[in-house]
């Protein structure tokens, strides 16, 4: 009688464990050195306005609770972010950016594939970052869909949007404000259009991105900032 009930409690885990990876990417390891999170944004950065059903996207409605729900468990040590994404919402994407890098959780990037446009900011928010030898990252100047009005005040939108990308950049990465904006406004390498195309090796050079190197550099690095890191939200019956 025992063993069918052990045996219904495993098969009712295992559901719960494949319904987790099929609504969010999620999975808890049974057997690691730290207990992370990892939380994939891929696809399109879907915000305000909802996108095809064709487009792969990473809701940031659904985001948010996880990064609040990850910053309050203190048994899950770090966060590990894979990112492979081709942008979307300038706002969404930045509202996740600015929560990532205002956890206390250590945390560590990697950028697989692509980490285009608003993709950049989400990278850097990590405390550390990483990228494959084969990703790119593409920087390019802020973008607006629908009805523009061509007034002195759209352009002055635009200008104080890439204001607050920029110095959200230069502020989590190496690299600098003249560095970023030349890059913005490259002429010469994407056809009809401004902006800059990174390779992973580019990327580290110009100081954007930390490290190059893959999944196992990433954890390692993580479980590296997890054993440096004091105990976050720490009780105060732990401190007598």
């Amino acid at each position: 009688m025992n063993n069918e009930f052990d045996e219904n409690e495993k098969n009712s885990h295992a559901d719960d464990e494949i319904e987790q990876i099929e609504k969010i990417g999620s999975i808890i390891p049974n057997n690691a050195k730290h207990l992370i999170h990892c939380l994939t944004i891929i696809g399109q950065i879907e915000g305000h306005y909802v996108l095809s059903s064709q487009n792969k996207t990473t809701k940031y409605e659904h985001i948010i609770p996880i990064l609040t729900a990850v910053e309050q468990d203190r048994t899950i040590e770090g966060l590990l972010i894979i990112l492979n994404t081709a942008g979307g919402d300038v706002e969404a994407g930045l509202a996740i950016a600015e929560l990532i890098a205002g956890m206390k959780t250590p945390t560590v990037s990697l950028v697989v594939g692509g980490g285009h446009s608003i993709g950049v900011p989400l990278a850097v928010s990590a405390k550390k970052s990483f990228i494959v030898p084969s990703a790119t990252m593409t920087i390019h100047p802020v973008r607006m869909n629908g009805l523009v009005l061509g007034v002195p005040q759209t352009l002055h939108y635009f200008d104080k949007m890439q204001d607050r990308i920029v110095n959200f950049v230069t502020s989590n990465s190496n690299m600098s404000e003249e560095c970023f904006r030349n890059l913005l406004m490259q002429t010469g390498e994407l056809v009809m259009d401004m902006g800059t195309v990174l390779e992973g090796e580019k990327a580290v050079e110009t100081g954007l991105i930390d490290s190059m190197g893959g999944l196992s550099d990433a954890i390692e690095c993580l479980y590296s900032l997890i054993e440096n890191s004091e105990k976050r939200y720490a009780d105060f019956s732990d401190n007598s």
